[in-house]
């Protein structure tokens, strides 16, 4: 029977359960391993690949990877922002699946990481409502944000590069094994 049961409802095999086990795995090893260097990271690179090839199994991995986030570094205000930024890097993958171009996914990827902090400051609009109102919640958001610019610099320079260099080599080596188990 397929993945699917008569009732139409989606079930996860036990291989769906290793799959995502592996790429939460590889999402929180590959940023533990570059969390020295401020803005620079993987996540954003295995985010995408993995969505395009094993689609929606990342919804799971993106949402243990923010469990296990908040559960190592605590759960602050920097987590809410996870919580929506990752799945709308995993989301917006999804939507341009059909894209090959390495170049399409470096400005995919570079864009991601320069609006990282405009969207981790939505936080702050309702934490500065709650203090002063509408106005004073989006002048602490701004404020957040352009304090972050050279960061988000980093970021999405860094988000670009590391796409551009990776993307083919990274994605022909998993085209080859997907290959490989469907043979089996």
């Amino acid at each position: 029977m397929d993945r699917r049961e008569k009732t139409g409802k989606f079930r996860l095999t036990i291989q769906d359960m290793a799959m995502i086990a592996m790429m939460t795995a590889v999402l929180e090893v590959s940023k533990f391993c570059l969390g020295f260097l401020p803005n620079v990271e993987l996540v954003t690179f295995w985010m995408i690949l993995f969505t395009l090839f094993f689609g929606a199994r990342i919804v799971p991995a993106v949402f243990l990877f923010i469990l296990i986030e908040g559960t190592l570094y605590g759960f602050g205000l920097w987590w809410f922002m996870y919580a929506y930024i990752w799945p709308l890097t995993a989301f917006a993958a999804w939507l341009a699946r059909r894209q090959d171009s390495r170049w399409f996914w470096a400005l995919l990827s570079g864009m991601t990481g320069l609006l990282f902090g405009a969207l981790c400051s939505l936080v702050y609009i309702p934490v500065g409502c709650v203090q002063g109102g509408l106005l004073h919640g989006l002048r602490i958001a701004f404020a957040w944000w352009i304090a972050g610019v050279p960061f988000d610099l980093i970021h999405g320079v860094s988000n670009f590069i590391i796409m551009a260099v990776l993307y083919e080599p990274v994605y022909g080596v998993m085209r080859k094994a997907s290959i490989k188990i469907q043979d089996r």
